[in-house]
């Protein structure tokens, strides 16, 4: 993924110091564009270990259209559970709950989660009833019968509920575009990208919902390209991605998805395996909420 640590080297030769809605402060620079080629493997990031875990039950949650982090809970993925909590904490019935016993509020009281596991309209509403349409339905639909459409678009930025969110959609728009020998490709524009916490995994993320969708159409998935408004790096970030620019990639893994009689609204978690993954060890690094 030498793509990647070039982004990041763009950054920080090239991004100018700014202070940011957290207090942390970052390296920005606005307009960014990257492109992996699926056919080379499966862009999961192998300088660091990536917990795909959790990129597969996000995406299997977008697809469903949830908004609640229960799910995600249940199932020990983590990438969510800052926003509700901070929304908690503002709530009078917070008395004090670490984070930790905020969660297991979550999992063990099913009222308790109804009311506050709750993110609002936020990605799954929008691509499963964005003011009443179900996108992610229609453009499948209209990959099928329409392929060489330039309307291949989900938006998960919604104007009219954007204050509702318990976090404004980063990754906002997305297209797909399908080549005349039958290779489907999709390009993210992203509002606002944390390049080593969040950046790693919208790849993955979005490269494995190419996947699918290709899969679902009958296509051959190809390019995944990466566009970003606001790409940055958090001060608090800087020591983690210089010690990633001293590691060498790896081979890419591979993916396999049994979609056998299956549609892109059946598959689970256990129908998607990574093979071949074979990363340098973790670096952990701290979220800015």
């Amino acid at each position: 993924m030498k793509q990647y640590l070039d982004l990041v080297k763009d950054i920080l030769k090239n991004g100018e110091s700014r202070d940011d809605r957290t207090n942390t402060g970052t390296i920005s620079k606005f307009g960014t564009q990257t492109r992996y080629d699926l056919r080379e493997g499966f862009p999961l990031l192998t300088t660091k270990k990536v917990f795909f875990k959790a990129v597969v039950h996000e995406i299997l949650w977008f697809i469903k259209g949830d908004t609640n982090i229960k799910y995600l809970v249940d199932n020990d993925v983590k990438i969510w559970n800052e926003w509700p909590y901070e929304i908690f904490k503002k709530s009078q019935d917070y008395h004090g709950e670490t984070l930790e016993e905020f969660v297991l509020k979550i999992k063990t009281d099913d009222q308790f989660a109804q009311k506050y596991g709750e993110l609002g309209p936020v990605y799954g509403k929008q691509w499963r009833d964005f003011n009443g349409k179900d996108q992610l339905k229609d453009l499948i639909n209209d990959l099928k019968v329409n392929p060489y459409s330039r309307r291949h678009i989900i938006s998960a930025w919604n104007p009219a509920e954007v204050d509702k969110m318990a976090l404004p959609p980063c990754h906002s728009l997305f297209q797909f575009y399908v080549s005349k020998d039958g290779f489907l490709d999709l390009q993210l524009y992203q509002r606002s990208g944390d390049v080593f916490l969040g950046v790693p995994f919208n790849i993955a993320s979005y490269s494995l919902l190419l996947m699918l969708v290709a899969l679902e159409c009958g296509l051959k998935p190809r390019y995944f390209v990466h566009t970003i408004g606001d790409a940055h790096i958090y001060s608090n970030h800087i020591e983690q991605l210089n010690l990633q620019l001293t590691r060498e990639p790896k081979h890419l893994p591979t993916l396999e998805i049994n979609f056998e009689n299956k549609t892109i609204f059946d598959i689970k978690y256990s129908d998607i395996v990574l093979k071949d993954y074979d990363p340098h060890p973790l670096i952990k690094g701290a979220v800015a909420v």
